[in-house]
């Protein structure tokens, strides 16, 4: 007989429209028998029962991640983290403190460096890493993941001369005399081997385990991982130790598809702690390197319209094999041009007899106006990261003009247009909290609370809106709504318990909000 747990005295918020609200839960094992008042829930307490007295706290299902690079965030714990500098000066000075930590020839990896926030935005190059850390191999990931800042050892141990051609679709940034200057741009981190390459070090399991503790601390029991053979085998570890207590599915790179489909392998493949589900394609490229695919030019680069990463034609061949084999489809596309493009491209398969296919693109930054009803037409999950938006606007409003800003993370509109929301952090591009994604699709604010009103503040969402996004969307985007997103009899029982009632305090003040208890799998896994 598995065990119950009684959660009483709550202020619960099922997102189950038959049964909207409830004071207690009754869990069984990892499912919910029973939603509803104290007294109904206490007569299934046994001798060996859990109680949990929520003390009218506010009650969700628990949060999912419905975008993140788990195994590359759970480095960042460990690594040097370049956010917030606002030069190049600080940006050496925190790789030269980390090389005189660290033993001569080994790695040093990090990341989070924007230089669109420095005194100076241009670009980087090697020399500037060379020169505080001549003894070591350095790699950087700027924010946004698009671009990768090395030093001269780096380089040779990843074998980029000057005579090294860049894949289509990728750039290798050179300097005045040919040579590789040490920025890599979209296609052309493959040249680093998958994942850190030629730099890859085994994931330790104390390093993911961490990891796991600090997402159930921020709420959230599920993640749709996006990530290579690495992550998986890492994540296939933990599961066969019983130590797995976040439920991940997982997204395979387009290029292992082939491979699976020789194999046989299909979503749903796994159980409900792991499993596959999707595969990945890049469209296009970021804003922040501007490569993302534009319709038109960029206000301040007017000879730039972004970079095609995947053409129609191969992008339609590889989503058409997908489609075939039973797998999901997941589009990068972050350019209005990028979106068109996969949205045609998901037009053409419905119209072969994919009806049943899913299809997600995933960013949905910069649309445009006439796509915004397609995503309901065409059944196409907008999987989207609300932080971007306070972290891009600045960018944003350089890179296109306030008018085209205006379609920017257009959440409302698309909602509006009844499109289904999965929200997501892109961790480690931005934080792993989806606390702080709510404050941002509610006020779209930063964390100093401006622009005062919120930037392009028709785009807003309502609190239970941003809510849904982050459960029953994100269970809607994988095919998991008969199971998860909500709070109702049969459901697996995933729960967060927030200290402070979102729905009532002011939205600015959701940016403090904190996690009381989360619960994965009807166990406890956090309690602040």
């Amino acid at each position: 007989m598995r065990q119950h747990t009684i959660l009483l005295n709550g202020n619960i918020v099922t997102l189950d429209a038959t049964q909207p609200r409830a004071t207690a839960l009754v869990l069984r094992g990892d499912e919910i028998i029973y939603v509803g008042d104290d007294t109904t829930a206490r007569a299934f307490q046994q001798r060996d029962s859990v109680v949990i007295d929520l003390r009218n706290k506010l009650t969700l299902p628990a949060f999912t991640d419905a975008h993140i690079h788990f195994t590359g965030f759970a480095q960042t714990l460990e690594n040097v983290d370049l956010g917030g500098c606002r030069s190049l000066a600080q940006a050496v000075e925190r790789v030269r403190a980390r090389a005189a930590q660290t033993a001569p020839g080994q790695l040093i990896w990090g990341g989070g460096w924007n230089n669109a926030e420095w005194d100076n935005p241009a670009f980087p190059d090697k020399r500037a890493l060379d020169a505080v850390a001549p003894a070591h191999p350095v790699m950087l990931t700027r924010k946004d993941g698009h671009s990768i800042w090395l030093n001269s050892r780096a380089l040779e141990r990843a074998q980029i001369t000057r005579a090294t051609v860049a894949p289509q679709g990728g750039v290798i940034d050179r300097d005045a005399d040919g040579e590789p200057s040490g920025i890599l741009r979209e296609n052309a981190l493959a040249l680093l081997g998958g994942g850190i390459g030629a730099f890859s070090d085994a994931l330790q399991s104390a390093t993911l385990e961490r990891a796991l503790r600090y997402a159930h601390s921020r709420g959230l029991a599920a993640i749709h991982n996006i990530e290579d053979a690495n992550a998986l085998r890492a994540f296939q570890t933990l599961r066969a130790e019983n130590k797995l207590t976040l439920r991940v599915v997982h997204a395979l790179p387009i290029d292992k598809l082939s491979l699976a489909i020789e194999l046989g392998l299909q979503r749903g493949l796994g159980d409900e702690w792991l499993r596959l589900q999707a595969v990945k394609i890049f469209s296009d490229g970021s804003l922040g390197s501007r490569t993302a695919e534009m319709h038109e030019p960029y206000a301040d680069a007017p000879a730039q319209r972004g970079v095609a990463v995947t053409e129609s034609p191969a992008l339609l061949d590889a989503a058409r094999r997908a489609a075939q084999a039973n797998w999901d489809v997941w589009v990068h596309a972050i350019g209005d041009r990028a979106i068109t493009r996969v949205l045609d491209i998901f037009a053409q398969l419905r119209a072969e007899g994919f009806h049943d296919a899913r299809f997600r693109i995933e960013h949905v930054q910069h649309l445009r106006p006439s796509d915004v009803t397609r995503f309901r037409a065409l059944n196409v999950v907008a999987s989207m990261q609300p932080l971007h938006q306070p972290s891009d606007m600045r960018v944003v409003d350089a890179a296109l003009g306030a008018a085209r800003a205006a379609w920017t993370y257009a959440f409302r509109n698309l909602l509006d247009a009844n499109a289904t929301l999965a929200f997501g952090s892109d961790a480690p591009v931005e934080k792993l909290d989806p606390l702080l994604g709510i404050h941002a699709a509610v006020t779209r604010q930063n964390a100093q609370h401006a622009p005062a009103d919120g930037w392009h503040p028709a785009q807003k969402i309502s609190v239970l809106e941003a809510v849904r996004a982050y459960t029953l969307g994100a269970a809607e985007a994988v095919g998991d709504a008969a199971r998860a997103g909500s709070l109702a009899v049969g459901k697996r029982g995933d729960i967060v318990v927030l200290n402070e009632n979102i729905f009532e305090i002011p939205p600015r003040a959701i940016l403090d909000t904190t996690v009381a208890y989360t619960i994965s799998g009807g166990a406890v896994v956090y309690a602040g």
